[in-house]
Parts: structure tokens; C-alpha cells; sequence
């Protein structure tokens, strides 16, 4: 019997609050700089709104896109081409067959910004104004679709939409298609911009967002007892995924292997997590499993640690549910402190910064923890720390609205 296949990361790239690259992202994380900004949209204060600050995306599409391509894509769908080229030209640009080349890409939203300016238009100028590209431009799926057209993937291009899980559900689908042999390379991850008066303020009508207006770069709070809730982000994240094998007989560079990933769902309430994180137990405990490694292999976790109440104590319970007293040796970081919730491109970003952490050998820091939330016992870095010599593994945990869960696992190599 054929054993599962050994799937590496070989490309990496990203557009982030914190920098228009994978690599300048990750260096702006470890010097623990914040992506979080004061908007200077008119529509804030036109509409009067009770959160005035977001973490956009540092450089903006229209600093590195042809301006067709600007004309033709929703910011969501532009943000991820910009991150798939990178993460594809880091990987070397490999030479495969176009029908064994796969994209497995992920939106929380979708185009929301097309869709709320087609809407202007139609109402200020009649429905003769309204762009013919705009279905295309709404779509969920046309950010994969985009990535496919423009690097010739004909194996698939496929999207998953499961609110903040879903481009770490984007990786669990890129792995086991690999495992399946439906391609020799995948082009994985997410992307979202919805940074827009219109859900500004119903996720402030839901008390979900920091009301920090004041001080944006220290609104981002996970496990402090002063967080008051998730700061919007904005962005896109590639990773390229190919068999070990295939890897090695084109001479790549390896940053670390996927070893494993769980999917499962809450059941549980539409905007609340499981309160005692039950859901993500099982997750974790499947992605653990398919990577064949035992709780105490595990050196960090990536955890999703939005700044909300509820939340960053649902997956602690979950995490200490699974890692029992060997969760007080994990070294745990809350990168949104940093970059914002960028909703579903998150989960490939943070997997980004956890494939960092074991090529590097550091865990980057959480920021902003100036009061432990006492009910919450981990071991937070605040400041960049060495995860030692030897084997070592992560995880990356995503958890959205809809009670989907999602926990991808990592190796080293």
C-alpha cells in the first residue's frame, strides 16, 4: 500500500496591511509594527461612523497592476492576482502542464466593493451605466478565476467560502487534492477587501469591532482584558504547494512541509463560536492526525485570536482541551495584533507567518498585550523568540462565522 505523499511550500506572497510583500510583511511583524490606520475616506465621516480606522492594505493595486486589469477585477480578485504572482515567481515559476496546475483560492465576501458601486450607479444613473463586467466582478469565485487565467491553471480553479476559515480550508482542500494526484501544483490561499461604509458599520452594529478610534495602532488586543473587539483588515495571501517529489526533481526551494489539516463545523450559532471550543478541538485533533504528530510535537501555534471576548476564549479552551499541560510549553502568537482580521484571506496569511516561524526558527510577536486576560493561560510571545534546533511543528488555526473551523499543520523539512 502507497503511503500519503509529502506536500511542501515552495512559493510564498502576499499584500498586507503591513507591506505590499510575503517577505516585507514578515519583517515588519517581527519589528512589531501595526497595519491599523485612521481611514481618510470621505463616506467616514459623511456617514458618520462609529469606527473611523482599519488596516488597508499598505500598497495599493494600483501601485503594482496594469490599469486593464484594474478596470476588469474587484479589489478582492486584485489583491489576490498581486499575491499569486509573487507566491508563483518565488516558487520559481515552475514549468507544468497547464492541466496539472490547480488553484484552490478562498473569499470570505467576494466582490462587495463592485457590488455596492454598481448599486450607486444604478440608483444616481440608470441601469444603462451599470458595467457590463460587473456579475463577473462579484462572483466569489473570480479571484481563482483570475489567478487561473493568468498563470494557465486548467486543472481547476476552485473557491471555498466559510467566512474567516476559509482560506485555511483553501490549504486543507489544496492538500488532499494533491494527495489525490488531481495535480502536480497548487496555487492556494485568499484574498478580501471589504473595507467599506456598508460593513464597517454592521460589524460595528454588532459589537464585533474595536471602537478604539483614538489609538488604531493599539486597537488590536488579543487575550487582553482591555480588547473590545477585531480591527478590519484588508489583503491577499498565496502559498504554492506541490508534492515533495515533484519539488525536488525541478530543484526548488523548500520552506517547510503541510502535514495535515481538519475541517469541521460548530453547529452551534451563526456569530458565535462553540463556548467551549468543541469544534476546534476536533479539528485540531484531525489535522494533528493526518500529519502524524502527537500533541506534544507541537512548538507553536499561529492562533486565530481575533480580540474578542467570546472568541479568544473558545480557543483556549480548545487548545488546552487538546495540548493538556504541554500548552504551557507552546509558544502562541496572535499576529492580527498586527495585520487586522483580513476575514478570508487571513488563514493563508497566518500560515504564511507560520511557515516563516519554522523556516526562520522564530516565533514572531504578539503586540498590544499590556493586561493578560487571567482566564486565558498561555505561554503569548511579545517579542521574537527562537523555537530551538531540531524537528519542529506548528499549526494555524481559522475560525469563521458559520461555525466553520479550520487548523492546518506544518513541519519542518
Amino acid at each position: 500500500m502507497v503511503g500519503p505523499k509529502k506536500i511542501v511550500v515552495t512559493g510564498i506572497g502576499a499584500t498586507t496591511p503591513l507591506a505590499g510583500t510575503a517577505q516585507d510583511s514578515w519583517q515588519a511583524l517581527l519589528a512589531g509594527r501595526s497595519g491599523a490606520r485612521t481611514m481618510q475616506h470621505e463616506w467616514v465621516t459623511m456617514y458618520e461612523l462609529p469606527v473611523t480606522f482599519a488596516a488597508e492594505a499598505l500598497v495599493r493595486p494600483e501601485e503594482v497592476l496594469e490599469r486593464v486589469e484594474l478596470k476588469r477585477l474587484d479589489p478582492s480578485s486584485q489583491f489576490a492576482l498581486i499575491a499569486a504572482r509573487e507566491a508563483w515567481a518565488d516558487a520559481g515559476a515552475p514549468e507544468v502542464e497547464p492541466e496539472r496546475l490547480l488553484v484552490d483560492w478562498a473569499t470570505g465576501i467576494g466582490g462587495v466593493w463592485t457590488l455596492l458601486d454598481a448599486w450607486d450607479t444604478l440608483r444616481d444613473r440608470g441601469p444603462r451605466r451599470v458595467m457590463p463586467m460587473t456579475v463577473p466582478m462579484i462572483m466569489p469565485n473570480s479571484p481563482a478565476a483570475a489567478i487561473s487565467m493568468a498563470l494557465g491553471a486548467r486543472a481547476g480553479a476552485r473557491t471555498v467560502v466559510s467566512a474567516c476559515a476559509s482560506s485555511t480550508e483553501s490549504l486543507a482542500n489544496a492538500y488532499d487534492h494533491l494527495q489525490q494526484g488531481l495535480a502536480d501544483v497548487v496555487i492556494a490561499g485568499g484574498s478580501e477587501s471589504c473595507i467599506h461604509a456598508v460593513t464597517v458599520a454592521a460589524f460595528s452594529s454588532m459589537q464585533a469591532l474595536s471602537k478604539r478610534n483614538d489609538d488604531p495602532a493599539r486597537a488590536s488586543r488579543p487575550y487582553d482584558t482591555d480588547r473590545d473587539g477585531f480591527v478590519m483588515g484588508e489583503g491577499g495571501a498565496a502559498l504554492v504547494l506541490e508534492t515533495e517529489e515533484h519539488a525536488k526533481a525541478r530543484g526548488a526551494k523548500i520552506y517547510a512541509e503541510i502535514a495535515g489539516a481538519g475541517v469541521t463545523s460548530d453547529s452551534y450559532h451563526i456569530t458565535a463560536p462553540d463556548p467551549e471550543g468543541l469544534g476546534a478541538t476536533r479539528a485540531t485533533r484531525i489535522a494533528l492526525e493526518q500529519a502524524g504528530l502527537a500533541p506534544g510535537d507541537i512548538r507553536h501555534v499561529n492562533a486565530h485570536a481575533t480580540s474578542t471576548g467570546v472568541g479568544d476564549i473558545a480557543e483556549y479552551k480548545a487548545l488546552r482541551a487538546i495540548f493538556g499541560d504541554h500548552l504551557d510549553d507552546i509558544a502562541v502568537t496572535a499576529t492580527k495584533s498586527s495585520t487586522g482580521h483580513l476575514l478570508g484571506g487571513t488563514g493563508a496569511l497566518e500560515a504564511i507567518f507560520t511557515v516563516l516561524a519554522l523556516h526562520e526558527r522564530t516565533a514572531p510577536p504578539t503586540i498590544n498585550l499590556d493586561n493578560p486576560d487571567p482566564e486565558i493561560d498561555l505561554d503569548v510571545v511579545t517579542s521574537p523568540r527562537p523555537l530551538g534546533d531540531g524537528d519542529l511543528a506548528a499549526v494555524s488555526n481559522s475560525f469563521g462565522f458559520g461555525g466553520h473551523n479550520a487548523v492546518v499543520a506544518f513541519k519542518t523539512v
